[in-house]
């Protein structure tokens, strides 16, 4: 009988999954697909849209301009950490967890806040380039694609960091002992023993960072300037066009997906999970560098961590500067912080609130969902497994599209409102708690969960009081991250929101593209100063950096 109850209760959790995801992410993507295909004068079914794209110019420029970026910053952010991680785990020196946590502030740190920093460094009127005016060297703006890439690769190395660091740390040594032993030179050692066996973590990291390039809209928003690329280009048709021409800003959407999906599917088919099984029986030991290794090694790592953590850096100072419109005047106060506390702090309350509202939701349905994927294995819960990887390509203009054109009219009419920036936010943040549960469970026994049942426990009670307790951590963590991400979400948020439900990200880049700098600057600070005590917090209950992160 208690068999039976406990199937009945997970089979309506399982519908009830099902039901969520069709609703709020199959739902909307269709209703894109659909609209992409469309002639918007007669609704007739059409492949003009397409036939539009491939072979007008401009979107062709905007699909090769989006394919070479993501690819030139992937090739950048893969250089900068593998080099980060192969020094860091390879040799020892001082100052490891430093390197670490300037790496982690770049990764939460917003795409867009980090644009706008190295704007206010390396822009038209930016402070390092009126001061090398000043002593007769001129230097071009950053604007343009260079300086698109150039963020992406510093934005994104972490994220190559924190995969192979766990790489490099796993190789058995035995291997590069033995090939030193045959004579093989230390440059040999590595491009012939060490580096095919990380190789699939490099793969990883580097469609990841991919993938991530391609779906950025801040980024080439602020620096691109005339740089278009697919996300600014749906954005603009559909900013520009809404109701007249939806069917073109559909169907770049739907080329953005695809192109997504299949750097997803090239990971997945390139990934090996088992490929450092066992190696951990003789790790690496790291070496301490002498002369001038240690000055080229300290200098390599924390100069590359550094250079990470400048755009958090400056937005910290340069939010106590004086300004006077765009312009940054002599001295430090508390202007811009006065500006925001009196006059702009709905965008603050609005993102607290959306946040937390949003991943309240995502915290009870990804613990639901994880204990489907991780102690209901089926077809059907590995079919909502794989749904959930759909959230991590989509780009956010996108899912911003998808709901307006969802729920636009019909029966659920929320546009304009906060609930649809809440369920945007819920649906595309959900699987950070999903999984999160989903791997704690897996490291769990079921031994426990079976005793409680067998003792007279409900499977629902079993659940609350036996299961819930043991992978609180990784519930809170997943649900941390979200949080984090939930408040640093612009795309989708610039699409939807409207004067009362206007965000911090949202604020914020409206403040950068009006010139209003120093605005920008506290509150970029506040958000970031935000995102850094949860980001601690969800270390704290992780108790693994790397866990949360990835």
């Amino acid at each position: 009988m208690a068999a039976r109850r406990q199937k009945d209760i997970w089979t309506y959790v399982l519908i009830a999954a099902w039901v969520l995801l069709l609703a709020l992410l199959v739902w909307p993507l269709s209703t894109v697909l659909l609209a992409s295909v469309r002639d918007n004068a007669t609704g007739d079914l059409t492949g003009g849209n397409y036939w539009t794209i491939f072979t007008t110019p401009q979107y062709l420029r905007a699909i090769g301009n989006t394919l070479w970026v993501g690819a030139a910053g992937m090739a950048g952010a893969v250089f900068l950490g593998v080099t980060l991680a192969f020094l860091v785990t390879r040799f020892h020196m001082r100052g490891k967890a430093f390197i670490q946590t300037l790496s982690v502030i770049a990764l939460v740190s917003p795409s867009f806040i980090g644009a706008y920093a190295w704007i206010v460094l390396f822009g038209a009127n930016g402070s390092v380039r009126q001061g090398l005016r000043a002593i007769g060297i001129s230097i071009p703006p950053i604007y343009g694609a260079a300086g698109v890439i150039m963020v992406f690769a510093l934005k994104l190395f972490p994220h190559v960091f924190l995969i192979t660091s766990t790489a490099f740390a796993s190789v058995n040594r035995s291997l590069e002992e033995a090939a030193e032993n045959l004579g093989v030179s230390p440059w040999k050692r590595f491009f012939l023993i060490t580096l095919p066996l990380i190789l699939p973590a490099i793969s990883t990291a580097a469609l990841l960072t991919f993938v991530l390039s391609i779906a950025d809209f801040g980024t080439p928003r602020l620096i691109g300037r005339n740089l278009e690329v697919l996300a600014t280009e749906a954005f603009t048709l559909y900013s520009s066009e809404v109701g007249g021409n939806p069917g073109m800003a559909s169907a770049i959407s739907v080329v953005l997906i695809v192109l997504s999906m299949i750097v997803v599917l090239i990971q997945r088919r390139m990934v090996r999970k088992d490929i450092f099984a066992g190696n951990l029986l003789k790790p690496p030991i790291p070496i301490v560098p002498k002369g001038w290794k240690k000055v080229v090694v300290y200098g390599v790592s924390y100069g590359i961590a550094l250079i990470g953590a400048i755009p958090a850096i400056v937005v910290v100072i340069f939010s106590f500067r004086n300004t006077r419109g765009p312009v940054f005047q002599p001295g430090f106060g508390f202007g811009s912080y006065d500006k925001v506390i009196h006059g702009i702090t709905d965008p603050i309350i609005n993102t607290l609130w959306f946040s937390t509202a949003s991943v309240v939701s995502i915290v009870i349905a990804g613990t639901l969902i994880g204990y489907l994927i991780a102690r209901r294995q089926s077809t059907v819960t590995g079919a909502l497994d794989g749904i959930l990887m759909v959230p991590y390509v989509v780009p956010g203009v996108v899912m911003g599209i998808a709901f307006i054109a969802s729920f636009n009219q019909g029966p659920l009419p929320i546009t304009g409102t906060a609930l649809i920036i809440i369920l945007a936010v819920f649906v595309r943040r959900l699987p950070y708690t999903a999984r999160s549960v989903a791997t704690a469970l897996r490291q769990t026994s079921t031994r426990l969960e079976e005793a409680a049942v067998s003792l007279g426990y409900s499977p629902g009670q079993a659940f609350l009081k036996v299961v819930v307790p043991i992978i609180l951590p990784g519930i809170l963590a997943g649900g941390m991250m979200s949080f984090v991400t939930a408040m640093n979400e612009l795309s989708s948020s610039l699409v939807l929101y409207v004067g009362s439900t206007i965000t911090m990200p949202v604020k914020i880049y409206l403040s950068v593209m009006d010139g209003e700098y120093g605005t920008a600057s506290a509150l970029a600070t506040i958000l970031l100063t935000i995102t850094a005590l949860f980001v601690y917090a969800a270390f704290r209950l992780s108790g693994k950096k790397q866990s949360v992160l990835l």
